[in-house]
């Protein structure tokens, strides 16, 4: 028999839906940095890892079992369970010669078990909460699932940081400073190679040049001597080449192991297998932009000055000793940063190398106006061990929070276990049973245009509000350097999506769905005013654009909370679970496919009518509302 006994979802709520987060954050984020920091190449991470994102995006088509076998509750814990011992076995595997493997192995049961969570979760919130608690708690949930990404990408990979750093040889740090008053000079890797190393002490690593000046801004052109030839050539193309000189004394010097390069095409291949798609699509984005596209004076883009700096040990190792150099950054001012895309920052240093130059290239945000400083640091401890602590810990973390949950989560007689004395017959029905009621559900045509209009407007807002603040004022942005943007959308953004969540849960528990659902449907809508607004006037202080920003994002939190919520409405019956998973499954597409022609759009129309026509996309925020039918007491507080 059930307990019915009430506790507080104060109790549960915060960590389950933290628990929710940290897999996907650990799978999607922290992996890729790992693997980065234990010298996979950027081809093979890119390549593996990208299809760990598939588990969540196929998880509907297995959520009919997690409805059918068993309970909720038991799903719930089974999956916490299999990722302490998932995460534990990540661990201790990080520091075998099969890391790759066997790890990548495993992110793969852990992205499958995380999905399996995040259904058996969902349902079970919507299975021991009243509809008014389900709707008071729900920004609730959003936060603390917000508070695992962060804790997941900031504290898990700085706990990693602190071990590299304090283990191994002594960490070396250099610092670069951008001045408008420093007078430009060209970068030689020679003069940088030849500074002479002190082989005295210890074996220790030292920057050739542990203070760089240099200037913010860059000239037009760069007068070289080639083969005894004098010639002028633009300073982008000059960077350019002295990136790759970087990256090929870097690979020629086995600091770096060259990168595989994928097969690209042929012009005969291109031409034979879509070459009418191409002329078809150029027309059109032509016709796009000669009819609704800006009339902006074509303008040359300012390149950013870079720095080039050399680090080498001081004197050789052991027979057999390798020495690896991660360099990250540590303070300052985020718009002089490191060039990570295209260049390693991994270095190893053996008895056939040490007394070679390893080269690193700093690049400076050409938008600065005043003195800017940031120092980066490199570390050589010990990166296996860092690693497996990080995951050793989120392990541990799992095994304590299934524990805790054990104990702390109720038993709602709703959850019930409506596999017994079933059949791989009956089993494999109300599988078939569950997609088919989705789809006969009163108004689901309705619900599913719902699931994929609400959102269109921010699905293509949020892939270009970092790229307008970011971009110059003659391209149409807003000119903000690396370091303001990070303050602007990640703190106060953050904040504003957070305030706006939680304020929603609170408003629509009091009144209901239907009562605040054309409310937050044109918070959604009017918010994104806001970027019209700063497109238009190119107001770009700082204390607008937190402004306009903090507007934005509390609009989209607290108007989103009617999205999760009908979503939760619509679930309501028999297999919610299951129905709810396939919602969120809606939901993704949606964000996913105006998320892709965004970024297209944009730099065919222009900053100021791509945010117009993000506007004229309310139309279908506030249009797809009017054919939803809500009963009035979802989601309020009914006194008995």
């Amino acid at each position: 028999m059930k307990s019915t006994k009430k506790r507080s979802p104060w109790a549960w709520i915060p960590t389950l839906y933290f628990a929710q987060g940290l897999p996907y954050v650990a799978v999607m984020t922290i992996s890729v940095i790992m693997y980065k920091r234990l010298g996979i190449s950027n081809t093979d991470i890119a390549l593996y890892t990208g299809w760990l994102y598939l588990p969540w995006v196929i998880k509907p088509f297995w959520s009919p079992f997690v409805d059918i076998i068993r309970t909720k509750r038991w799903w719930t814990l089974s999956m916490q369970w299999i990722l302490a011992f998932a995460l534990a076995g990540i661990a201790f595997t990080i520091p075998t010669p099969f890391f790759f493997q066997v790890t990548l192995a495993i992110f793969w049961l852990v992205g499958f078990t995380s999905a399996t969570h995040d259904i058996a979760a969902d349902g079970y919130y919507m299975l021991a909460l009243t509809e008014h608690e389900q709707s008071l708690y729900v920004g609730i949930r959003s936060t603390f699932y917000r508070v695992a990404t962060v804790a997941g990408q900031g504290l898990l990979v700085i706990i990693a940081g602190l071990i590299e750093t304090n283990s191994g040889l002594a960490p070396v740090d250099m610092s670069v400073n951008a001045n408008p008053e420093v007078e430009w000079s060209p970068n030689t890797l020679t003069a940088i190679a030849s500074t002479p190393a002190d082989d005295a002490g210890e074996v220790q690593f030292l920057y050739t040049h542990p203070r760089a000046d240099v200037a913010t801004k860059a000239p037009a052109t760069v007068a070289l001597n080639i083969n005894g030839a004098d010639t002028v050539i633009p300073f982008r193309a000059y960077a350019a080449m002295m990136r790759d000189s970087v990256a090929m004394m870097n690979e020629a010097n086995g600091f770096v192991v060259a990168e595989r390069k994928a097969d690209k095409p042929t012009e005969s291949t291109q031409s034979e297998a879509g070459g009418w798609l191409s002329n078809l699509g150029d027309s059109f984005t032509n016709w796009v932009r000669d009819n609704f596209g800006e009339e902006r004076e074509a303008v040359d883009e300012v390149p950013n000055n870079f720095a080039i700096a050399g680090v080498r040990l001081n004197k050789a190792p052991a027979d057999g000793e390798t020495y690896i150099l991660n360099v990250t950054y540590k303070e300052g001012d985020q718009s002089v940063k490191l060039e990570q895309n295209k260049l390693s920052t991994r270095f190893e240093f053996n008895k056939d190398n040490w007394d070679k130059t390893a080269y690193l290239y700093y690049e400076i945000d050409h938008k600065l106006t005043s003195a800017a400083t940031a120092t980066f640091t490199g570390a050589s401890g010990n990166i296996p061990f860092a690693w497996l602590v990080v995951f050793l810990t989120l392990s541990i973390f799992f095994f304590a929070v299934a524990f805790y949950h054990s104990w702390v989560l109720p038993r709602p007689a709703s959850d019930g276990n409506r596999e017994n004395g079933a059949s791989a017959g009956s089993i494999f029905r109300e599988f078939i049973e569950t997609f088919r009621t989705f789809f006969q559900k009163p108004q689901a045509w309705v619900a599913i245009a719902f699931m994929l209009l609400y959102r269109l407007p921010e699905a293509q807002l949020v892939k270009l509000i970092n790229p307008f603040l970011l971009d110059p004022i003659d391209k149409g942005g807003l000119g903000l350097t690396t370091s303001q943007v990070g303050f602007v959308y990640g703190t106060v953004g953050i904040i504003g999506l957070t305030i706006g969540g939680i304020i929603g849960g609170i408003v629509a528990a009091r009144g209901g769905l239907k009562k605040w659902l054309w409310p937050m449907a044109w918070s959604m809508s009017l918010t994104c005013l806001t970027f019209v607004y700063l497109s238009y006037f190119q107001d770009h202080s700082l204390l607008t654009v937190n402004i306009c920003v903090f507007i934005e994002q509390f609009g989209y939190g607290f108007g989103f909370t009617a999205y999760m919520l009908y979503l939760i409405y619509f679930s309501e019956g028999k297999y919610k679970t299951a129905h709810y998973a396939i919602c969120t499954g809606f939901m993704a597409l949606g964000m996913m496919l105006p998320g892709m022609a965004a970024g297209w759009l944009q730099e065919t129309i222009g900053y100021l009518h791509f945010f117009i026509w993000t506007m004229i996309c309310c139309a279908a925020t506030i249009g797809v509302c009017a054919f939803l039918k809500i009963d009035p007491n979802f989601g309020r507080k009914v006194e008995k």
